[in-house]
């Protein structure tokens, strides 16, 4: 099979299986057309970044970026538009001054039709550099006059006519029509592209609107038209097996997909607006999610007690937060910690949001009775040492909790309150007994995501005195000159300076004193200040130390805390 050295490169990356490289060879004996390298991309097996990097590892190529195209085209008319579209090539221009050398920019730099019918057409010397196949699609609408976007052309090729009638048989025909099927995929594809972590599809009366959430904010993107919206939505409905009929009621599904290279597991939600249904669509990148604690952002002290505490033989950890804080994540993590041959572990989830092997885990179904409640007692009874719980929604769930841990169980689950002290004032408002609450409850963590700095273009800087003296920034350095940083913008970071995300913290250890505070029912600004005392670091401090070694920023912190 030709292309040797660029399959041998993506195999020791471990970016293609034996099984993958087989599956290609196959459907090239179908597919003359198509070189191995559009097959990896189109077949999803491996993005286009990860296509063009193995060319530069394997060969003499380099790598074109965005900037690099021009504006005007930069071949003769005797070469065809259709031809350039056709095989993802572009001309980028004279190669240093020399008449006989033109510089071409290709998504297979290797294919030596294109490059000897170019040369052919041209009459020139032909030189070859390699570049993504969106991007030289995109330069191809600039060079050529078009301008329009990806998804403007497919809009153009959904007529006004198709989109009129609802009934549901048309709505199903609509559903599964190339130019709509081709708009879910490039709105699935951006989202992977940009690393969102959710799709926001929200109808309004004049447009149909399509939002991502990239590292906590959201952006909006190019959207299909406004007479597309009910296919569209009932395309990933249809993806999502749900009743594409019930259009009254919010439904809930899952979708497994394996695109540009990552295989994906998306949870999508749908609940009924004004002008249609709106989609939540949150994506689960099973490679990208690391369960570790130093990279989610735990270090020193804090990562110490947790551990320390995730130890112990029985007792409840909470994770407490706003939705979209890391819960979830820092939560798996936890297991994965204690998932071990020795221990058995059970969860009772609402909706399972990641797979893992050796955790025996439940997904709850209210509506055929199977609550995280009923679940629980069932629980008890698979003799487990771990038991996980999505979320302690009500007093009969915390009750059965409670017991679990008395009965020589290690209970986690997750609350959603503004602070550590705020998980215990809303257990106690619940109508858990602050004496049962005392003696099961080993510690409580807060947190919130903050974003990352991007480490190419952060910029240091030298804050005003007004900044350090209000925020007391002196306590965290002593010593020396106080340095923060601020986002510019490059390439890498997609020009927002900001890459990831990374929790911050608190962790309150129960502790005597603390317990004393809440059997006296003490408010939670008594218990919190206790803590304090006792030494327990801020999210706002952990936030503080974090925008000092330059991992983010004093305005990120500010964004997700206010000083305690």
């Amino acid at each position: 099979m030709a292309y040797e050295s660029l399959l041998t490169v993506l195999q020791d990356k471990h970016k293609l299986s034996v099984a993958e490289l087989k599956k290609v060879e196959r459907v090239q004996k179908t597919s003359v057309s198509e070189s191995v390298p559009q097959l990896l991309v189109k077949l999803g097996l491996c993005s286009e970044l990860d296509v063009a990097d193995a060319f530069v590892e394997s060969g003499r190529f380099e790598k074109v970026t965005p900037d690099h195209y021009p504006l005007e085209m930069q071949l003769p008319e005797t070469v065809p538009l259709r031809f350039l579209k056709n095989y993802h090539v572009i001309g980028l221009g004279k190669n240093g001054g020399h008449n006989d050398d033109i510089t071409v920019a290709l998504m297979d730099p290797e294919d030596r039709f294109v490059i000897d019918a170019l040369k052919l057409a041209t009459g020139k010397n032909i030189i070859p550099k390699v570049g993504l196949l969106s991007e030289i699609d995109a330069a191809l609408e600039v060079q050529y006059g078009e301008g329009r976007s990806q998804m403007d052309q497919l809009v153009g090729d959904q007529t006004a006519d198709d989109l009129g009638e609802e009934d549901l048989e048309h709505l199903k025909d609509l559903a599964s029509e190339a130019p709509v099927i081709k708009m879910v995929n490039l709105i699935m594809q951006r989202a992977i592209e940009t690393r969102a972590s959710d799709i926001h599809i929200e109808p309004f009366e004049q447009s149909l609107k399509v939002r991502l959430r990239v590292d906590g904010v959201l952006k909006e993107i190019d959207a299909p038209s406004v007479k597309s919206t009910a296919a569209v939505i009932s395309r990933i409905k249809i993806m999502a097996k749900l009743n594409i009929a019930e259009r009254r009621l919010p439904q809930d599904g899952r979708i497994k997909v394996q695109m540009l290279g990552k295989e994906l597991d998306l949870r999508v939600s749908t609940i009924p607006t004004m002008y249609g249904e709106s989609v939540v669509i949150r994506l689960l990148d099973k490679e990208s999610t690391v369960l570790d604690f130093a990279a989610l952002g735990f270090s020193g002290k804090h990562l110490q007690q947790f551990i320390e505490v995730l130890s112990q033989p029985h007792g409840i950890i909470l994770i407490t937060g706003p939705t979209g804080s890391g819960k979830s994540t820092t939560m798996y993590a936890a297991l994965k910690q204690l998932n071990t041959s020795e221990r058995k572990i059970i969860t009772v989830e609402d909706p399972v949001e990641y797979q893992m092997d050796g955790v025996n885990q439940i997904q709850a179904k209210p509506q055929i009775g199977l609550t995280f409640a009923s679940a629980l007692r069932s629980i008890v009874r698979q003799d487990p040492d771990v038991i996980m719980i999505g979320e302690m929604r009500d007093l009969e769930t915390a009750r059965i909790a409670v017991q679990s841990a008395l009965t020589g169980h290690l209970v986690l689950s997750t609350l959603h309150t503004n602070d550590a002290a705020g998980g215990v004032t809303r257990l106690l408002d619940m109508g858990l007994e602050e004496y049962l609450l005392t003696s099961t409850v080993n510690g409580i963590l807060a947190q919130r995501l903050v974003r990352k700095l991007c480490p190419e273009c952060k910029q240091r800087y030298t804050p005003p005195q007004d900044i350090i003296d209000g925020m007391r920034l002196r306590r965290f350095a002593p010593a020396g000159e106080i340095v923060l940083y601020k986002p510019v913008g490059c390439p890498s970071c997609g020009g927002l300076g900001y890459r990831g995300r990374l929790a911050i913290i608190e962790f309150l250890q129960m502790t005597d004193p603390l317990r004393k505070l809440i059997m006296a029912h003490e408010e939670a600004g008594a218990i919190q200040r206790l803590a304090i005392e006792e030494g327990m670091t801020t999210m706002y401090e952990n936030g503080l130390v974090k925008a000092l070694q330059g991992i983010t920023t004093i305005e990120e912190v500010l964004r997700v805390t206010s000083e305690a």
